[in-house]
């Protein structure tokens, strides 16, 4: 029986997207979630005609994102995604930790319904703003029939949950999949898909609703890298460090024997990853720790906060 969910829920949390400057040719220099998501939405012509709901969950600036806002943005995703008459939703977020939010909400939730991240490079009074367009194509793919899981749209194109990952500092299409690929575009409206939506086993969000969460930290390897960091961060009791190496994941011999310390001594959880934008971490003969796959950094610290909560 096919659905009759007509209504999209678009969800504002802040970001790029909503920042105001004093300048309209300044495209750097401006504050982030200045303006409301009713705002926003009433600012785009093209969506006066769509069944639409709005709700202002947060309203920062994405680098100041944390766990106290994601548990309020996954339970109000839950309860929408919920409903019989929503068909989609839309969440609108700064760049800086989009990669991250988006793998959160695709691991606790792996949603059937569509639920579509997107932001802006230049903020809303830019003389060229994005922000606008990039809002107006993640609506269209929430409503788009078959769509589900989360997905990120920006620069009309369409990156899974899994692979989505920031490319550049301030390019307008800063975003890309890594060896994956987008997902498909959204060109004059219209879908183009080149593979499947995300999908995958929920989580659920009470994992986020604890009252103490594990402490996950990132570090990563270079020359001269040595165990220090690794020492502090296990006497005040870390739980979890994701070592993002060189290249296929490598470590510097000094910081990988600290590493060793902290889980054979202290119990942390370590994950490795790459600190190269492109490629997986492909596992080999001589690895001491767990490979994140292509995860960027950031996600692998979210999959790591999450295998620590599913095991407490």
């Amino acid at each position: 029986m096919q659905s009759t969910a007509s209504k999209i829920v678009v969800l504002g949390t802040g970001g790029t997207l909503s920042g105001t400057s004093s300048d309209p040719g300044d495209n750097l220099g401006y504050r982030a979630g200045q303006i409301g998501i009713v705002e926003l939405v009433a600012r785009i012509p093209a969506l006066a005609g769509m069944e639409l709901q709005t709700e202002q969950v947060a309203q920062i600036d994405s680098k100041d994102m944390g766990c106290a806002v994601w548990r309020r943005l996954a339970a109000r995703v839950a309860h929408h995604l919920e409903r019989a008459d929503v068909a989609g939703i839309v969440i609108t977020h700064g760049t800086d930790t989009l990669e991250e939010t988006a793998y959160l909400l695709q691991r606790v939730l792996a949603p059937a319904k569509p639920v579509v991240l997107t932001g802006a490079a230049r903020p809303a009074t830019a003389l060229l703003s994005d922000g606008s367009q990039n809002l107006l194509d993640a609506v269209r793919v929430a409503r788009h029939p078959g769509a589900r899981g989360v997905v990120a749209v920006l620069a009309g194109q369409i990156h899974s949950a899994f692979d989505v990952r920031k490319v550049h500092t301030y390019a307008l299409d800063a975003f890309g999949s890594g060896d994956a690929g987008p997902i498909g575009v959204v060109e004059e409206g219209a879908l183009k898909l080149w593979r499947a939506w995300p999908e995958g086993e929920p989580l659920g969000p009470p994992l986020l609703a604890r009252e103490k969460l594990p402490r996950v930290a990132i570090v990563t390897s270079h020359a001269d890298a040595d165990g220090s960091v690794v020492d502090a961060l296990r006497a005040h009791g870390i739980d979890g460090i994701v070592v993002a190496g060189t290249g296929n994941g490598t470590l510097h011999h000094a910081l990988e024997q600290a590493l060793l310390r902290a889980r054979a001594d202290g119990g942390v959880k370590i994950l490795r990853c790459s600190r190269v934008a492109g490629g997986a971490v492909v596992p080999t003969v001589h690895d001491a720790f767990e490979s994140a796959g292509s995860l960027t950094p950031g996600q692998a610290r979210v999959e790591l906060l999450l295998r620590l909560l599913s095991a407490a």
